[in-house]
């Protein structure tokens, strides 16, 4: 069973910045992709951001590219979504996902796939 826990998520005001974290077990994290989906209510998942298993590399959602940024520190199992320039439209609970039948690519896939593991999720509020 693979488990992904986040954190990091709170109140902050437009134009601020947030970093989430997202724990993976028990294997290590060069085992897994980590994809960023955020929801909020009465709308639909949308995909944030993913970072490759195999060689690391990122993609983005449009709405966030330049103010978001995804990186993975391996000794300690995490992946992290720094969070900058902050929009109310950011405002949503947000998920890490991954699949380990699965690696996300610059096709833009990720973003829509079936994913077979989730966290719990951490929120994310935008406001003044």
């Amino acid at each position: 069973q693979v488990h992904l826990v986040e954190s990091g998520g709170g109140l902050v005001q437009p134009g601020g910045s947030l970093r989430l974290s997202c724990a993976a077990s028990p294997r290590t994290l060069d085992y897994y992709h980590i994809g960023w989906f955020r929801q909020a209510p009465g709308k639909r998942r949308e995909g944030v951001s993913c970072i490759r298993r195999d060689d690391g590399s990122a993609y983005y959602a449009d709405s966030v590219k330049g103010r978001f940024t995804i990186s993975r520190d391996n000794a300690k199992n995490t992946v992290y979504l720094q969070m900058n320039s902050l929009k109310p439209e950011d405002t949503a609970v947000y998920y890490c996902g991954t699949d380990p039948g699965y690696d996300c690519s610059g096709d833009g896939y990720w973003a829509s796939h079936d994913y077979e593991y989730w966290g719990q999720g951490t929120q994310v509020t935008v406001s003044s």
